[in-house]
């Protein structure tokens, strides 16, 4: 067999685990791996009338020696680009006829929401296809937990923490605003596990007056007098819409960012108290992979090719209540995932509440 491997969406640690262990168990089946760079657009891109050319600049030859030493690499090796179904759909045709030109028996896509439905519309389309979901956001429908979570997480429960230093130093209210659009799980989760005092997640709108009374009281409750608080990048005050900037991208959204710019100069103005805003936007991606993020990008990579090999297309891994399952890579597209609010949220304090965890996945979702 001859299989494509492409990565779409937003980098996260633990996509060169994944790449390399589909390469080493597709080789060891005699298989042949064809990397496709930059996500769907290697393919999009892919020109059929030089294809000599294209092939130099879209693919990317994988092997078990090309990929001996990505796992300590950061990001993926085959990069990434950000796509919609919408912004692929008018180029279907092309895109199906590439596909033939490689001689692809079947793909094995990476992704977030995006890349992953536009994996289902191939499938739909008669193309073999397994997909593996990942996200920093942890916000694909159908899984639990998705690669790029955890690290995540670890990385901004470490900055939190950092920033009470200088925060207590100068007695002030710290914001540390993380990824998180639609989803504040990870915000969530960041909060929960560094014990900040409010975490404002994108689900639930906010009202700045009674958050600035909270986060005062906070800081008179700490004998340091310094608080910190946690945001969701789509977090909003109540009455207003998302901070969002600059033109819309390949995925059809302007980027999001600044609610923790704009939330402390708010405090700042009705408290006159002082804050430190801290976006760590990009921070959170870097870096290799946590041990968690290295276990489930292995082994779902790792399921991905074994369905291959049993004649399964059509899945997308997951994990759910605990355990490696796989399910129809349609499932992406039936829902959103978001957080669970009377679950594991005081939407009237702003802070994680969570409190019957019995039977709960481990990382709450």
């Amino acid at each position: 067999m001859r299989i494509g491997v492409l990565t779409g969406g937003g980098d996260v640690p633990g996509l060169n685990p994944a790449i390399q262990t589909i390469t080493r168990q597709a080789a060891d089946l005699g298989w042949e791996i064809v990397g496709i760079r930059r996500g769907w657009c290697g393919l999009l891109e892919f020109d059929l009338n030089d294809a000599e050319a294209s092939a130099t600049t879209c693919l990317s030859a994988l092997t078990p020696a090309s990929v001996r030493t990505i796992d300590t690499l950061n990001s993926t090796v085959l990069q990434t680009s950000r796509t919609t179904l919408s912004t692929l759909d008018a180029r279907t045709a092309h895109i199906l006829k590439v596909i033939e030109h490689l001689e692809l028996d079947a793909l094995i896509a990476i992704g977030g929401v995006h890349t992953l439905a536009y994996g289902a519309r191939l499938q739909a389309e008669g193309v073999k296809i397994n997909t593996i979901p990942k996200t920093m956001d942890n916000d694909v429908f159908g899984t639990d937990y998705c690669i790029g979570f955890s690290t995540a997480v670890s990385r901004s429960v470490d900055a939190i923490n950092a920033l009470r230093t200088p925060a207590g130093s100068h007695e002030r209210v710290g914001f540390v605003e993380l990824f998180g659009r639609k989803s504040g799980e990870t915000a969530l989760m960041s909060g929960y596990l560094a014990d900040a005092r409010r975490v404002l997640i994108a689900e639930v709108p906010f009202d700045m007056e009674r958050l600035a009374d909270m986060l005062m009281k906070d800081r008179a409750d700490n004998p340091s007098n310094y608080t910190m608080a946690v945001i969701s990048e789509g977090a909003r005050i109540e009455g207003s819409n998302a901070v969002e900037y600059g033109d819309l991208d390949a995925s059809g959204e302007r980027r999001l960012g600044g609610i923790s710019d704009t939330v402390s100069e708010e405090f700042k103005r009705l408290t006159g108290a002082g804050t430190i805003s801290q976006k760590l936007a990009y921070l959170m991606r870097t870096g290799t992979p946590d041990a968690l993020d290295t276990m489930v990008a292995r082994s779902m990579g790792a399921r991905a090719v074994q369905h291959l090999q049993q004649g399964e297309a059509g899945v997308m891994m997951a994990v759910r209540n605990g355990a490696y399952e796989s399910v129809p890579v349609s499932t992406c597209t039936e829902g959103q995932r978001r957080v669970d609010v009377a679950a594991y949220y005081d939407a009237n304090e702003y802070r994680p509440n969570i409190h019957n965890i019995n039977e709960k996945p481990m990382f709450l979702g």
